[in-house]
Order: structure tokens, then C-alpha cells, then sequence
């Protein structure tokens, strides 16, 4: 019941109204055990898979999208027009698997940056995340 509410409470504080799809929607999302990484495609197909309904492509944006602006979601665009959401909102950084098209959370203590340029003037750095592209070897050998 506990986790029910959680969901409900996710839905109410991010201006949506608790209905059956988006209570689904939100424990398919916040119900894992590991960070979920997805693009809204693979949402869908995930809802079509643990769903017997049909489901509005508009809701699934749209629930997207609120969780997104209220902070329960990061988004993470890659280049093009590829974009993924993540569940886990701290400070991290990813591999990027062309061959699966997957992300992989990557430890912070893992990376070091270095010579961070000086923002431009008025602009401050709100944070610095690292993206590794990985790929097997032969990935460009077809």
C-alpha cells in the first residue's frame, strides 16, 4: 500500500490526476529496484508488455514530461534526436552503447575532470556530466 501511495503522490505533486495508465505508468517507472533508463519508445513497449489496454501516446508524454519538470526524472538527449529520461535524478555520468542503443550508469568516483573552463558572464556551471560512447570492435566492420 505503501508504494501505491508513493505513485499516487508522484502523480498528485506533478499536476496530474492518478488514473489507471499513469499509475502504471509511474510504477513501471519508480517501481524498480535498478535506475531505469528509457527512451519514450522504450516506455512503450514496456507498457504494452506488462499492460491489457491500450494506452494514448499523449498520456505517455505527457506523464513523461510532468515527472520530468517536477525533477522525479533526468533527461539525457544524445545527439540527433535520441533522447533518454533516467530515474535516477543525482549527479552521474553514462556509457552510451551504440551496439544495444543502452545507457550505463558509470560511478562518479570513476571519472576526473579536469580544466573546466570559466562560464561565459552571467552564466554559471550547474553541473558537468560525461558521456562514454562505447561500441564492440567491429561495430564499423559491416
Amino acid at each position: 500500500m505503501e508504494a501505491f501511495n508513493q505513485y499516487v503522490n508522484k502523480l498528485r505533486s506533478s499536476g496530474l490526476r492518478p488514473t489507471k495508465q499513469r499509475l502504471m505508468i509511474s510504477k513501471l517507472l519508480f517501481g524498480q529496484k535498478k535506475t531505469l533508463h528509457f527512451t519514450i519508445e522504450n516506455l512503450i513497449k514496456l507498457i504494452k508488455k506488462n499492460m491489457n489496454q491500450r494506452i494514448s501516446l499523449a498520456t505517455v508524454y505527457n506523464t513523461v514530461n510532468a515527472f520530468k519538470k517536477k525533477g522525479y526524472l533526468r533527461e539525457i538527449p544524445l545527439e540527433g534526436n535520441k533522447t533518454f529520461f533516467d530515474t535516477n535524478t543525482s549527479s552521474h555520468h553514462h556509457f552510451y552503447d551504440e551496439d544495444t542503443e543502452k545507457l550505463i550508469d558509470i560511478n562518479n568516483e570513476k571519472i576526473s575532470v579536469k580544466n573546466i573552463p570559466i562560464s561565459p558572464s552571467g552564466k554559471s556551471i550547474r553541473g558537468v556530466e560525461v558521456m562514454v560512447r562505447i561500441a564492440s570492435d567491429n561495430h564499423n566492420q559491416k
